[in-house]
């Protein structure tokens, strides 16, 4: 068994290795900021609901207009970011090493790559305001896994690969953000609007086209000779196949069983 300063010795490893570019951006410094986001994250989805049992569902369709579009806003400018700056950087699909220096596109990429991880913190407010509505059916194990992982995944992420190949996935998930977040904003105004918006399972779609994509991407990656860190690229196959997995369960249930019934 390792002793304390052992451990101690490992951490500090551990956080040697990071990217000194982003060390003192904020939450970057030291993983305990986010470990502490995940826990009171996953303990509000434990709790939440019970805390909720003896109110009334909060009526907050003003606030759900502003936080989806502002999402959209943001969603739009990272997407913006990340097209335009790897295009300017001659950004490569088959294999493009994180840039550590201290050129300005290299700097860029880290920063909107810090606001795509932070923007999965503010993300957390979707469940939020599913338990102060008490939409707790909404509350499930893929939403919570999603959320919950991508908040560790880009903490990572931005500590150690903040540009290079990882800009790819990135960007693609900010373009299906900006229609998913746009769709949520409009289904908040009511249900004079929510009849036009017919297009919610092509979001889910969307998702599942995201995810393709980058397995593909990731996966010749994988069987290149690539300066990119190879452990990065085995955990985000995995885990784009993980959400391939859930996302087509909810698209089954949610979808095709709902077409079967009314055929």
């Amino acid at each position: 068994m390792l002793t304390v300063a052992e451990l101690k010795r490992s951490y500090e490893v551990f956080l040697s290795k990071g990217d000194s570019r982003v060390e003192k951006w904020l939450l970057m410094e030291s993983p305990v900021p986010i470990l502490t986001i995940f826990v009171l994250y996953l303990l509000l989805v434990k709790q939440g609901p019970h805390w909720m049992e003896q109110y009334k569902p909060l009526q907050l369709q003003g606030w759900l207009v502003i936080y989806n579009l502002a999402l959209v806003g943001l969603s739009v400018y990272m997407f913006e970011e990340f097209l335009v700056t790897a295009i300017k950087s001659s950004y490569s699909l088959r294999c493009q090493p994180v840039d550590y220096s201290e050129d300005p596109l290299a700097i860029r990429m880290a920063s909107v790559c810090w606001w795509y991880f932070f923007s999965k913190i503010i993300e957390l407010l979707d469940t939020v305001f599913f338990i102060l509505r008490k939409k707790n059916n909404q509350i499930t194990f893929l939403h919570v896994y999603h959320h919950s992982t991508m908040l560790i995944n880009w903490w990572l992420g931005v500590k150690f690969i903040a540009g290079g190949q990882s800009f790819f996935l990135a960007m693609i998930n900010c373009f299906v953000h900006i229609w998913m977040y746009m769709y949520y904003g409009l289904a908040a105004l009511g249900p004079e609007v929510q009849r036009y918006l017919w297009w919610k399972k092509y979001i889910t779609k969307m998702q599942l086209t995201q995810f393709g994509l980058v397995v593909i991407h990731t996966g010749y990656n994988m069987l290149t000779d690539c300066e990119f860190p190879q452990g990065f690229n085995y955990a985000v196959f995995i885990y784009a196949f993980t959400l391939i997995a859930l996302f087509s369960n909810f698209y089954i249930k949610a979808y095709s069983k709902k077409s079967t019934k009314n055929s």
